[in-house]
C-alpha cells in the first residue's frame, strides 16, 4: 500500500497540482494586499471617502453588514479580473512558444513508402491497360 501511495504522490500531475495550489495561494495573498491595501483607498477617495466595509443597515435587533458584502464582491470581481490578465498572458507567451516550434509530419515508414509505390504502380498499369475509345 505505501509503494502505491508513493507512486501516485510522486506523479508528475500530483506534483504540479501541489506546486499549482500552493502558488495561486500566495497569487491570491498579494491580489488581496494590492485590493485591500492600494485599490481600496484609492477607489475610496473616488467616492468621497466612503468605506465600503462601514455601509450597515439596521432592521430591528439586527444589523445587515452590506459593505462588508460589496467590498467582498469588489474585492472579488478585481482578484478574478487579475488572475484573467494573468493566465492570458501565459497562455500567450505558451502560443508565442508553439509558433516557434512548428510541428513536422512525421516521415512515413517503409511500409507506407512500399505501399505508395505499389498503389501508383497498379495505377500506371490501369491507365496503360485501359481501351481507348
Amino acid at each position: 500500500m505505501w509503494k502505491e501511495f508513493k507512486a501516485f504522490a510522486l506523479k508528475g500531475n500530483v506534483l504540479d497540482l501541489a506546486i499549482g495550489v500552493i502558488i495561486g495561494a500566495a497569487f491570491g495573498k498579494i491580489v488581496a494586499s494590492l485590493v485591500s491595501d492600494i485599490l481600496m483607498p484609492l477607489v475610496g477617495l473616488l467616492l468621497g471617502g466612503v468605506n465600503l466595509s462601514g455601509l450597515t443597515f439596521t432592521f430591528g435587533n439586527a444589523t445587515l453588514n452590506y459593505g462588508v458584502f460589496l467590498q467582498t464582491v469588489v474585492d472579488f470581481l478585481i482578484i478574478s479580473f487579475s488572475i484573467f490578465l494573468f493566465i492570458k498572458g501565459v497562455s500567450r507567451f505558451k502560443r508565442k512558444e508553439e509558433e516557434v516550434k512548428p510541428e513536422q509530419a512525421p516521415l512515413p515508414s517503409n511500409e507506407e513508402l512500399l505501399l505508395a509505390e505499389i498503389r501508383d504502380l497498379l495505377k500506371q498499369n490501369a491507365q496503360l491497360n485501359k481501351p481507348e475509345a
